[in-house]
């Protein structure tokens, strides 16, 4: 750790040491190392603890390792929670163009990539660089590789850990979901939602692969490799996400950008809707007159918008029990509509994201202070607010890490 100065230590009656801050962040991810600068730049003594060896871990493997710091797109509709108008306020008072700043600041090229998303052009570690010389700047203390082992509020904060005890007025906890264990997620911001008494809105994996049942496994899954562009829709009426972006078949399952978005949307038990060929009419040829219409010809029409081996497939397991009209209208409506209920996710292993956490009805949406809990703040993704793929999780990680840090 970085020592703070001798200003920031006090003593207990036992005689041990105590350090004392304005403000303890637990979690040096992107919400944490956002709002442990902002809080710095107004002058607030500021402690940054994580038990990972270093800050920025997600955030490193991000984008493919350039990481999708925003989305110049960005809207409160690009996000799903109990309140979809919780997001509203921080991303309002921190937007993309807000970050964007401070990145070219520090002279960091980037590119639009699709669809909105801004990437680094080098690589991830730039962010990252970038955000520990903010904190640097701002002051800020920060300490890695430290383990919690008790958060207890008597007046102040008291955050115990394994060899110190830190106190502070304000303690903001940046700790993430449930998402990638390997990389050290793990599930203490719930914990302290749960210790004091703040609700939750039940977890699950988000932005995550389909797995299949073994019998549609049997029957797709040696496609694995194969993708195309389809427009997916899952979920209930009120909370439905439809999205058009590529879909890959894997060795269990099926991912892809449009399947990891409707994802988040998918309960258990429910069915994903696939358009295999939006904007196309396939099979209105074979309704012409003197055309033949057989098998043969309706893979040759598959053809012009699948991979040869998935335009055989398809028609071996959808083809018409005769060539009427009728039974044609029929494949295409199929087609348009392929009706697949997953038999689970690939889990918080696979996922990019959490969906759920802290129910936003416990907290000030301009702030991000519990309402029960005067000094305690919860940012990111431990708040039940999660973004769509494609940058919107980090201007979320950006907005609600600024708006917490400009209220400390």
């Amino acid at each position: 750790m970085r020592e703070a100065s001798e200003t920031s230590q006090i003593r207990t009656r036992q005689g041990k040491r105590v350090h004392r801050f304005d403000v303890v962040v637990l979690g040096a991810g992107a919400a944490g190392m956002m709002c442990a600068l902002q809080a710095g730049r107004r002058g607030r003594r500021v402690l940054l603890l994580d038990h990972a060896e270093r800050v920025g871990k997600k955030i490193l493997i991000s984008g493919g390792g350039r990481c999708n710091f925003t989305n110049i797109h960005c809207r409160p509709e690009n996000f799903l929670s109990d309140n979809p108008h919780f997001a509203k306020s921080a991303l309002a008072r921190f937007t993309p163009s807000d970050f964007t700043a401070m990145v070219e600041k520090h002279s960091i090229r980037y590119h639009e990539k699709t669809l909105g998303q801004l990437f680094c052009d080098r690589s991830a570690q730039d962010i990252v660089t970038m955000l520990e010389r903010e904190c640097a700047e701002a002051k800020v203390t920060i300490a890695v590789g430290t383990q919690i082992l008790s958060v207890m509020k008597d007046g102040c904060f008291l955050i115990q850990t394994s060899d110190t005890l830190f106190q502070a007025n304000a303690l903001v906890v940046a700790t993430g979901g449930l998402s990638i264990p390997k990389m050290g997620a793990t599930g203490l911001g719930y914990s302290l939602a749960e210790q004091f008494g703040i609700r939750s809105v039940e977890c699950r994996p988000g932005l995550v692969p389909f797995v299949f049942s073994a019998e549609e496994r049997e029957r797709w899954c040696d496609l694995a490799g194969i993708s195309a562009e389809v427009v997916t829709a899952a979920g209930s009426r009120m909370k439905r996400g439809s999205f058009r972006e590529k879909m890959l078949v894997t060795h269990r399952g099926l991912s892809g950008p449009a399947i990891l978005q409707a994802s988040s949307y998918w309960q258990p038990g429910e069915s994903v809707v696939i358009d295999l060929a939006p904007d196309a009419q396939v099979f209105t040829s074979l309704l012409a007159r003197n055309v033949r219409r057989d098998p043969a010809a309706a893979v040759a029409v598959l053809r012009t918008v699948f991979p040869v081996r998935m335009a055989e497939r398809w028609n071996a397991f959808h083809a018409p029990p005769d060539w009427t009209n009728a039974s044609i209208a029929a494949m295409e409506q199929q087609l348009h509509a392929w009706h697949v209920i997953p038999a689970g996710t690939e889990g918080y292993a696979k996922a990019e994201v959490t969906v759920g956490g802290i129910d936003t009805a416990e907290l000030d949406a301009k702030t991000m202070q519990s309402r029960k809990v005067p000094g305690l703040y919860f940012i990111g993704e431990v708040v039940d607010v999660t973004g769509w793929l494609g940058g919107y999780n980090f201007q979320w990680a950006w907005a609600s890490g600024s708006a917490a840090g400009l209220a400390v």
